[in-house]
């Protein structure tokens, strides 16, 4: 059975993900001229894996005959040199079998990392072993004994660490070892600077050693592309583009593109590629040294090789880890110096950049890169001084490296308040010592960079002081923000009356508590880390701070020209804000004791508030109130009565004037004046007015009489004769009918609405009626603001703004004191508008009683008085009317507010049986009943009744309902008399009412008047009652007693 693969063994390079080295790369700019696009990252690692492994071949572990074959760390053989037990690699950075002790991670500042225990091999990969040394019997190993049967360590060896950081398959390092030991044999003393490796690879690899064509075409491309970026593309000498080696090697490029070139020893492509490659490696100059070759040692090639390298020192499985074993991975790749062209300056560079590139690809998160990155860079800069004739080269990647870590550093610092918080404050310190160390060298070291570089961020103080630098970062940072911050109040400012453009009030004062916010965590966050290089930094950012908001208010004072409640908001913030920055800028200079206090004041350029003038206070107070005046007067001229939004069902105009009464109360109570309590009453009065004018003009909605249909003229039954009887049986009923052919509720066929929807009829309520629950609403909105506001004006008039007046605005110590009082004003009695509150409280039982009787006659009037009992009881039941009555309920508790809902359901009843009296007693020609119609009708107002117990959750008590009804209960008990015992009781009633005890012989009886109270002590309402008794009696009586005439 084949031993099982390796984890990482079966993942191409080209399906490697760089999610992350692409996120990091777009926030730096790179530092090494082109990207070699034609190249991909796995295709320039493959190649740094080659010439590393060329350059290493002489080394132990890398194919060399002194070597023992070991289990790896995942379970397959590699080879250990058989001098030394070879190490480790543990899962985080270390080895199994013992802690590494690395200088390079010690010197740099990286923490070392313990790793877990390693796993002992197991049986099945021991048996592997002991069969490998037995099939090599010359193997110096042959005998080797595991210390324990069964039970061994797993070590890997330098060169195995190497394959599994580079992510080469085990596949691509089996040829290249058996290419390297077949096309080198007895050549270990030749130079790698002398072995044009990717060529010696084309010659000795053949298709048949991959698994098939295309995987042969593409490897053979790779070899191919490398050769043209280091030969023709970045050659390290100048190429002259007709050079006639160039050009056969170009020929051979193109005609790889299609399909594999023949590489065997006799072809003609083998051997122009040959001639060409060697005619152009081997190019000298005079500087260059002799017996050398230069095919992969030109800009950038060689950076983005070795690079690759580099990248290998950092665990593939924690990207921040560096592997404890670095020394001897570096010693290592340091073999591939010459013929990469690499030196130590140039290595300390890479080295410097790779770990600064770590850090930033991995989001910043472990300070231990940073911190190796500034140790690194102290090493440039000791590099930068001590070469003297400086290379091209270097200088191409010293720029380079500089440039980029300075402009991503200050790109950072220039705006460290978007950039950094409280839990990021050490690598802010850390990325600021970055900053600083490569504007050194470069403004010392490195003469004319800073001018004529297009990376570098211009400099707006002198190059020579570090603290002026810092002070740079803290006032280009603190504007930045503090224009954010601005920016940001535009778009949250909630303007009522005026728009944002024309009155930037609301603005400032966010802005000044914005600002104070901003010096307090700048003083609390930021300049402990910043006063390390400037021990001014607070006091710099607080004159920063100062100055922005003082341009941004002289700005604003220079478009107002009288005093307005804003404009002393404004001020009294801006006060605040001077003072309390000046009291930090002290503090701050007390605790430096550096004597820059006095320097620092004067940079605070004043901001000459004046005291507002007491006389203005009179006309303030009267154009607040002209404004009220004016708010009222467009709502009445353009008021619609929709709803502010759904969770606001009340107009807009209505929460307009009430923001504006509570603004003017507050800021009245704002303004530091002593004139100032001597108005309240003025103001009081002058707002009591406008609530009044504005309450009556919401109450002005008509009277409930203007919907009441009017009552027919009193008549008496007809008894019809047989015929008709027979032709109204045979009608089909139009009226409360419930199969769904009826007109009710605007449904039905005959008003155009699909089949089937009168089982579930809407509402019909109209919009004028939907408009009077607006004004309900509205009217008790008024109410509990308007109490609210009298608590607030009689709780500050009387001293509880005594000590809020000497800190105005929304100040902590004000939010503080308004605190504590809370619950004084909360048993403050309000006493300054007693008569508008009563008078909404009348309002809105007046509204509440139209909208009642409008939704009652008007909006359900075709179901109810049009509708019920028509022609027959039995066939025009309540049943459909009362379907439509409880949508209607629902949609009034919808769109009242919890307030409103339960006036208003108690007019609804009171509307409802006031409707149900009129088709019992004023139900025109169209309604006669009988004595037996009598258990219908009640049971239809039990029905009517059990609607209101059970609507908006007990909003109307049965007890309520019970009483009101009584009076109905009453009158339809008559229905269930007898004729002449109604006749009885009509007669004394009426005598009552006429003021005799009896009729004497002869006398007849006056017909009762028409009060429009219903009750079954009122003779009119008997008489009713009679007069829709479709009987004989009762049609006798009325023609003899009152002439009444019969319906036609």
């Amino acid at each position: 059975m084949a031993p099982p693969a390796s984890p990482r063994s079966s993942i191409s390079p080209n399906n490697e993900s760089l999610a992350s080295i692409s996120s990091g790369d777009s926030e730096i700019n790179w530092p090494f001229g082109a990207r070699l696009g034609t190249l991909r990252r796995s295709d320039l690692r493959e190649t740094a894996y080659e010439i590393f492994f060329m350059s290493c071949r002489s080394s132990p572990g890398f194919g060399n005959r002194g070597a023992i074959a070991y289990v790896g760390s995942w379970g397959d053989v590699v080879e250990a040199p058989y001098t030394q037990q070879p190490a480790v690699v543990g899962p985080k950075g270390g080895t199994g079998m013992m802690v590494v002790t690395s200088r390079v991670k010690s010197t740099l500042g990286l923490k070392a990392r313990r790793p877990p225990p390693m796993r002992a091999m197991n049986s099945l990969a021991l048996r592997s072993v002991a069969n490998l040394h037995a099939a090599s019997p010359n193997s110096p190993g042959r005998n080797f004994v595991p210390s324990s049967p069964g039970r061994i360590k797993r070590p890997m060896t330098s060169a195995e660490i190497m394959r599994r950081q580079m992510r080469v398959t085990e596949q691509s390092d089996n040829r290249l070892r058996k290419i390297l030991m077949r096309s080198f044999v007895g050549q270990n003393g030749r130079r790698a600077e002398t072995i044009i490796l990717p060529l010696e690879l084309l010659r000795h690899l053949k298709p048949s050693e991959f698994n098939d064509s295309q995987e042969y075409h593409q490897w053979q491309r790779r070899q191919l592309k490398i050769l043209e970026v280091g030969l023709l593309l970045h050659p390290s000498l100048p190429l002259d583009r007709l050079n006639a080696a160039a050009l056969r090697f170009r020929q051979v490029l193109m005609d790889s593109e299609v399909k594999p070139i023949d590489t065997s020893k006799n072809s003609d492509a083998m051997r122009n590629l040959s001639s060409a490659v060697t005619a152009l490696a081997w190019r000298s100059s005079k500087t260059s040294s002799a017996g050398s070759i230069h095919w992969a040692d030109g800009f950038p090639v060689n950076v983005h090789l070795y690079l690759a390298l580099l990248k290998s020192i950092f665990d593939m499985r924690e990207e921040t880890v560096v592997l404890d074993e670095v020394d001897e991975l570096l010693e290592l790749i340091k073999k591939t110096w010459p013929t990469l062209g690499i030196n130590r300056s140039i290595h300390n560079l890479c080295f410097t950049w790779i770990l600064f590139q770590q850090y930033v690809v991995t989001g910043q998160i472990e300070p231990d890169l940073i911190k190796a990155t500034l140790n690194m860079l102290f090493e440039v800069a000791t590099d930068v001084k001590r070469v003297v004739d400086r290379e091209p080269s270097y200088i191409k990647v010293l720029s380079g490296v500089l440039v980029s870590m300075q402009g991503w550093t200050e790109k950072r610092l220039l705006d460290y308040h978007e950039n950094f918080d409280k839990g990021t404050l050490e690598n802010m310190e850390k990325i600021l010592s970055l900053a600083l160390s490569t504007t050194k060298i470069i403004v010392e070291d490195l003469p004319g960079l800073a001018g004529n570089t297009p990376g570098l961020v211009e400099r707006e103080t002198s190059s020579g002081s570090v603290s002026s630098r810092v002070e740079f970062y803290i006032q280009r940072s603190l504007r930045n923000a503090f224009t954010k911050v601005f920016e940001t109040g535009h778009d949250h400012v909630d303007s009522m009356i005026v728009e944002v453009d024309e009155d930037p009030s609301d603005i400032l004062i966010e802005l000044a508590k914005d600002t104070e916010a901003l010096a307090a965590t700048e003083r609390e966050k930021f300049s402990p880390v910043l006063r390390q290089w400037c021990p001014a930094a607070t006091g710099i950012a607080l004159v920063t701070l100062h100055n922005c908001f003082g341009v941004v208010l002289k700005q604003y004072l220079a478009k107002v020209n009288s005093l307005t409640n804003n404009l002393v908001r404004v001020l009294h913030c801006a006060s605040r804000l001077e003072k309390l920055l000046i009291q930090m800028v002290g503090e701050d200079a007390a605790d430096n004791d550096d004597g820059n206090k006095n320097n620092l004041l004067r940079e605070m350029v004043p901001y000459e508030i004046d005291t507002i003038a007491v006389g203005l206070l009179k006309t303030w107070v009267d154009e607040r109130l002209r404004i009220g005046r004016e708010s009222v007067k467009r709502a009445k001229e353009t008021e619609n009565w929709m709803p502010k939004s759904k969770s606001e069902p009340f107009t807009l105009s209505a929460v307009d004037l009430i923001k504006l009464a509570k603004v003017t109360v507050d800021e009245f109570f704002q303004i530091p004046m002593t004139a100032r309590d001597e108005m309240v009453h003025d103001l009081a009065e002058g707002l009591e007015a406008i609530f009044k004018e504005y309450a009556t003009f919401v109450a002005s909605c008509g009277n409930r009489q203007s919907y009441v249909p009017l009552l027919p003229p009193l008549t008496r039954c007809n008894q019809d004769s047989k015929l008709t009887k027979l032709w109204k049986k045979a009608k089909p009923c139009t009226a409360g009918m419930d199969n769904g052919q009826a007109v009710v509720g605007g449904v039905g066929p005959a008003a155009g609405t699909p089949a089937g929807e009168t089982h579930h009829p809407r509402p019909s309520t109209s919009r004028g009626t939907k408009r009077l629950y607006i004004r309900i609403n509205t009217l008790h909105y008024l109410h509990s603001h308007i109490h609210s506001l009298d608590k607030s004006l009689t709780f500050f008039s009387r001293g509880g703004a005594a000590s809020a007046s000497a800190h105005p605005g929304p100040s902590p110590i004000l939010r503080k004191h308004h605190h504590q009082l809370q619950g004084n004003r909360r048993l403050t009695p309000a006493t300054h508008f007693d008569l508008i509150r009563a008078s909404i409280q009348v309002a809105i039982q007046r509204v509440s009683e139209v909208a009642a009787y409008r939704l009652i006659f008007l909006d359900s009037g075709h179901s109810f008085y049009g509708g019920l009992y028509i022609d027959d009881v039995s066939r025009s039941r309540i049943r459909p009317t009362l379907r439509i009555l409880k949508q209607n309920l629902n949609l009034l508790l919808t769109l009242l507010t919890d307030r409103a809902q339960q006036t208003a359901v108690k007019e609804v009843m009171r509307a409802t049986f006031e409707a149900f009296l009129m088709v019992l007693l004023a139900g025109g020609s169209e309604r006669a009943f009988v004595r037996t119609d009598y258990e219908m009708v009640m049971e239809d107002f039990r029905n009517l009744k059990r609607v209101f117990c059970a609507s908006g959750e007990g909003l109307v008590s049965e007890d309520v309902v019970d009483r009101e009804a009584r009076v109905v209960e009453g009158i339809v008990g008559l229905m269930s008399l007898p004729t002449e015992r109604i006749i009885e009781d009509f007669t004394i009633l009426a005598c009552e009412s006429s003021g005799v005890s009896s009729l004497a012989e002869g006398q007849k009886l006056i017909l009762p008047p028409t009060t429009g109270r219903w009750s079954r002590s009122d003779p009119n309402t008997v008489l009713r009652v009679i007069c829709h008794r479709n009987d004989d009696m009762a049609n006798n009586f009325l023609k003899k007693t009152f002439q009444l005439p019969k319906r036609r």
